[in-house]
């Protein structure tokens, strides 16, 4: 891997003092995934401090670590970078990354689809020239400085994910990052519990579009109800280009499904005129408008579709968004899980239903973990997830959290599995219960720590991807 920082550039872009002779090939914050040769940031966290970390990062082949303070027991062969703050550090590193790079910037925010409409921009524009994105979901306030400052010099594309838990954070996102292209995947309810309303969830994805300058094009959704507002908020602020893009709706990118089922879908697409024809490998109508996204950000750029098109096709549904796992039963049998485990809100959550609703299956059996971050609209977005549950012929239902009381008592009592105190508990009834041919769901937000089930249910069964 090629140099990215040399020890004489982060001094000047950071103003730390320390010694010069070292370079590094990247910049990492977590010494369990540091490669050889990174530039290690000791940032101080509610729960870690990355300084107590100085001996591992040298083990694990740090070139250099950047610093607040010089523990006692720091290695002494280890070059230390001295700076006043670590986190502010970071961003200057990621503001020199910016300026230095001729890449094109796209940055993503929404409700729902972030990561996965990020990984298939990372993948339609690898058709175009070498793409960096952002790694798994590193979209806050450490991890868009921390994609930016590990941008290399020869990229052509940067693909940068902004998620938020309250107002000011994507704007100030937007600043640092200050991409020529930012899209919205939609509006939900997600974080609504930090928000007046969808209105004011709307208002705070907007800044995505408050970069200095303003970003050249945006790319919106046309069958969101949100859409004047964000349309507004692009006028305002001198937007020279917006696309529009959805399904069965006027749009400058406009979709149709075509043909649907269990192993994907078929997209008649009508973009600049012309007809194309987009293949999913996976079923649900919201990846559908994510790929549709991504054809309307590489065509207000300026590329051709239909590459961008072709390698769509070979996208897989990420690892807590959408993966398939086949397991395999002592019985000798089979069974699937769909693994939506990373996240949820009540918009991904009906999506989610809606997939199951789609996969062959002798029964339906679904794991829905609590809703965050929804306050005191929590019982009623719960409560209001029955018809979605029903519709989609969910046969027994796990539940994790007491949010997902008020679900529970919205459905019929012959479909409620057990209500279990623990995540072995829930393991336990779910393998004494799974039988073959059954499809499982499990979906919850992170909180409610539904990912280690996964997990535990992949590995006991020999779970293997499909």
């Amino acid at each position: 891997m090629t140099v990215l920082w040399t020890a004489a550039e982060v001094r000047a872009a950071t103003g730390g003092e320390g010694p010069g002779g070292w370079t590094a090939r990247d910049v990492s914050i977590d010494t369990r995934t540091l490669e050889p040769g990174a530039l290690f940031v000791a940032l101080h966290g509610p729960r870690h401090d990355g300084h107590d970390f100085l001996a591992e990062a040298r083990r694990r082949g740090a070139a250099a670590a950047l610093v607040s303070r010089v523990p006692a027991d720091a290695p002494a062969d280890l070059p230390l970078m001295r700076v006043s703050d670590t986190l502010v550090a970071l961003r200057h590193l990621a503001d020199a990354a910016r300026r230095r790079s001729r890449a094109v910037r796209l940055a993503v925010t929404g409700s729902v689809g972030k990561t996965t409409t990020k990984e298939m921009l990372r993948l339609a524009l690898a058709a175009f020239g070498p793409v960096h994105a952002s790694a798994a979901s590193h979209n806050n306030r450490v991890g868009v400085p921390l994609t930016l400052a590990r941008l290399p010099a020869e990229t052509r594309f940067a693909v940068l994910e902004m998620g938020m838990n309250r107002p000011g954070e994507i704007g100030d996102h937007a600043r640092l990052v200050r991409p020529r292209l930012a899209a919205v995947t939609r509006i939900a309810p997600a974080h609504i519990g930090a928000f007046r309303d969808l209105a004011a969830i709307a208002d705070a994805k907007a800044e995505i579009l408050d970069g200095t300058p303003p970003p050249e094009i945006a790319v919106l959704p046309a069958d969101d109800g949100q859409l004047p507002r964000l349309l507004a908020r692009a006028r305002a602020r001198g937007v020279a280009q917006v696309v529009t893009f959805g399904l069965d709706v006027a749009a400058t990118v406009r979709g149709r499904v075509e043909s649907e089922g269990p192993e994907g879908q078929r997209l008649a697409v009508l973009v600049d005129g012309r007809e194309l024809t987009l293949g999913l490998a996976a079923p649900g109508r919201h990846l559908a408008h994510d790929a549709l996204l991504v054809l309307a950000a590489v065509t207000a750029l300026g590329l051709d579709p239909r590459p961008a098109a072709a390698t769509l096709a070979r996208f897989r549904p990420l690892a807590g968004r959408g993966r398939r796992l086949r397991l395999h039963l002592p019985t000798g049998g089979t069974a699937l899980l769909l693994d939506e485990a990373y996240n949820a809100n009540p918009a991904s959550m009906r999506a989610a239903l809606a997939v199951l609703a789609t996969l062959p299956a002798r029964r339906r059996l679904a794991v829905l973990g609590e809703m965050a971050e929804l306050g005191a609209h929590a019982p009623r977005l719960h409560a209001g997830l029955a018809e979605a549950v029903l519709a989609a012929g969910v046969d027994r239902l796990y539940t994790r959290g007491a949010a997902m009381e008020a679900l529970r008592a919205r459905l019929p009592a012959a479909r409620l599995g057990p209500v279990t105190a623990t995540l072995e508990e829930l393991e336990t009834v779910i393998v004494e219960e799974l039988r073959e041919g059954d499809v499982l769901l499990v979906k919850g937000s992170l909180a409610s720590g539904l990912v280690p089930l996964v997990t535990r249910l992949a590995g006991r069964f020999a779970a293997e991807e499909v």
